[in-house]
């Protein structure tokens, strides 16, 4: 893992732009275990105080499986990634924060405009920084209708160019999975299902699509990462990691909810970057809530595993 100089980006052109916490300056440059962590979930996945609370958690899980967590977000001109609690509270109760891609993020630091990273540009952010693996809840991917729409998520692009292992609960099944699966296929994106036959669906452990790949434990997952980067691979690389049996929403449970939600999208033509948050909201309600719960259940999870791999990882490339 390249690292970096005291509050410098690994990327010397994105240096000024791109601001180190002093604690993950000091872990990158001394080869120590960092996890990326995005932050739209703080300004765009759930309500105040649930989002501050949640990524307080999400941070401390990460911290006990022994890795320094960043959480990534663009404030006042420059990318911070790592953020102290002060600041991660003006993030959970700011308005008008940008939700940021590919497209829009160097627009956000050139206009001094606040933005919340997504799963794309958390992985644009993580790999200026030299962090190699992040932490989510679902990734995007191809939206259902999407041979008409053309709706399709950046994230997958994104997978197949940022050199960075992102861990999450499959793809939000909202999505068109056996679509998404595919797009990721043709891009080049290694799937691993980690101690899984089957993809994930987000809030279900089973999708009924079979994962490409599978590993069982986070050495063979970093075997991986550093296989694709002595062959010149390039990319990232997705690990699908479901969530304990006991804590899913099981599938059938959600076909009503997510075809509900998908009629009225269509009927109140919300499109663009709206479509995921509609549809998720319109699922919590349409679950009591009980969906909300189980997206902390989620990231928890993903941050637990994900912490185990970089600290895996990171003793890999000492050695």
């Amino acid at each position: 893992m390249s690292g970096a100089g005291r509050g410098q980006a690994a990327d010397p052109r994105a240096r000024g732009l791109v601001e180190l916490a002093p604690e993950v300056s000091a872990a990158l440059a001394s080869g120590r275990p960092v996890v990326a962590l995005e932050s739209t979930i703080v300004t765009h996945g759930m309500p105040h105080p649930e989002n501050l609370a949640t990524a307080r958690e999400v941070e401390q899980v990460v911290r006990a499986g022994g890795a320094v967590p960043a959480t990534i977000a663009v404030l006042d001109g420059r990318i911070r990634v790592g953020l102290d609690d002060a600041t991660l509270e003006r993030l959970a109760t700011a308005r008008e924060v940008m939700k940021l891609s590919r497209a829009d993020l160097a627009f956000a630091v050139a206009t001094g405009r606040a933005g919340a990273t997504t799963v794309a540009a958390t992985m644009i952010c993580a790999a200026l920084a030299g962090i190699h693996v992040f932490a989510t809840g679902g990734i995007g991917g191809v939206h259902r209708g999407a041979e008409t729409s053309f709706d399709v998520s950046a994230d997958l692009d994104e997978l197949a160019r940022s050199p960075v292992v992102v861990v999450s609960a499959g793809a939000k099944a909202i999505l068109d999975l056996p679509k998404t699966l595919e797009a990721l296929e043709t891009r080049g994106v290694p799937v691993v299902g980690f101690g899984t036959d089957e993809f994930p669906a987000f809030w279900s452990r089973a999708s009924g699509l079979r994962a490409p790949l599978r590993l069982d434990a986070p050495e063979e997952v970093a075997r991986l990462v550093l296989a694709r980067e002595a062959l010149g691979l390039g990319g990232g690389m997705l690990v699908a990691n479901p969530l304990p049996a006991d804590q899913e929403i099981p599938a059938a449970e959600l076909s009503g909810p997510i075809e509900a939600a998908l009629a009225e999208a269509a009927v109140e033509r919300v499109g663009a970057k709206d479509v995921t948050p509609f549809l998720l909201r319109r699922v919590v309600a349409a679950t009591a809530g009980r969906s909300l719960a189980v997206n902390r259940a989620i990231i928890r999870n993903n941050a637990a595993l994900a912490a185990r791999l970089a600290v895996v990882l990171s003793a890999a490339r000492r050695s």
